[in-house]
């Protein structure tokens, strides 16, 4: 598995620092929210066709629903298919946490002579962990040899000269240059015939649309019934559902919006498994996003402690107002 899936099933615990019940007035559970707030704050994984680039299928998204922007989750070659989550509006800026995790993808990859399968297993296997990679010469970044992880790489079917593999990266990994350097390997060439992302953080083809699907979606939107455009657009909080959460009372929340840093006192529950240093999520205690940031205690800490400054929010998500301020 991708390390934010290991994430997610990691054990942990929800620990109390201090028992609060929120208020229903305030706020909303995410799969509760207006389906105008869900078109404006979501995320949908569309299953990118062959053909556009990623940028072009996101602004294909924005048109359809009619935003003023959206974000996807990093980048596919015109030719590469499969998984790219397009954040939506207010929430576009979520994709910078999308971007830093790992990725999956299914390859066929060409060799350019008849070897031995034994020989071509040894040699792919040699490529799990770290590598290094130079970026191939029509890329978006910098021509610089740089270190990437291989999670895992998988043989699915040898056929003759042809691979059909399963592999897991971390992100920036370019699968084009992987082929080549396996084909260096094994003195033969090798390049990449076919390829398809099968899953980006904890994003899968289990929940991929169609750019189709979304339009037709939308179009039964607008004439009143809203049940298919809600199953195809997920609540942003599904994009940091790896990372670990804190989670906050009421009174904290708008100070928090405002950008205040989060403090002991505001704290209701919290996952037993943070570190200093760790990126968090903050919420509300309906499971809404109110952020995100980086944490300056582990939860031993939050726990023993009375007072102090857990975590500064880097971004916020949660606008203003939506929760009672604090009164002095």
């Amino acid at each position: 598995m991708l390390p934010s899936e290991l994430k997610k099933q990691e054990k942990k615990e929800l620990l109390t620092k201090k028992e609060y019940k929120t208020n229903p007035e305030y706020g909303s559970v995410p799969e509760k929210r207006k389906t105008e707030d869900i078109i404006n704050y979501g995320v949908v994984n569309i299953d990118k066709p062959e053909g556009p680039t990623s940028h072009q299928v996101s602004f294909y998204v924005q048109q359809i629903l009619g935003l003023d922007k959206s974000g996807h989750a990093g980048t596919l070659d015109p030719k590469v298919t499969g998984v790219l989550p397009v954040a939506l509006g207010k929430a576009t800026r979520i994709v910078e946490y999308l971007l830093k995790a790992g990725k999956e993808y299914v390859c066929l990859m060409h060799i350019h002579k008849n070897l031995p399968e034994q020989e071509i297993r040894e040699a792919m296997n040699q490529f799990i962990g770290k590598i290094n990679q130079l970026p191939p010469k029509k890329s978006s970044v910098k021509r610089v040899e740089r270190e990437r992880t291989i999670y895992y790489l998988e043989i699915l079917e040898i056929e003759g000269q042809d691979v059909l593999f399963r592999v897991g990266t971390q992100a920036g990994t370019y699968i084009r240059k992987l082929c080549h350097d396996i084909g260096q390997k094994l003195e033969s060439g090798a390049h990449m015939s076919e390829l398809r992302r099968t899953k980006a953080a904890t994003f899968d083809e289990s929940t991929l649309v169609t750019l189709h699907d979304l339009k037709d979606a939308f179009d039964y939107y607008k004439k009143g019934n809203d049940k298919f455009l809600r199953k195809v657009i997920q609540p942003v909080e599904k994009v940091i559902e790896f990372f670990p959460s804190i989670y906050v009372i009421d009174t904290t929340v708008d100070s928090l919006c405002h950008g205040s840093t989060l403090k002991i006192p505001g704290i209701s529950k919290l996952d037993s498994n943070i570190n200093k240093g760790d990126i968090i999520a903050v919420m509300t205690l309906k499971n809404e996003l109110i952020g995100m940031g980086i944490s300056f205690m582990s939860t031993e800490e939050i726990m023993q402690k009375n007072k102090g400054i857990v975590a500064k929010i880097e971004k916020v998500f949660m606008q203003t107002g939506l929760y009672p301020k604090l009164n002095n």
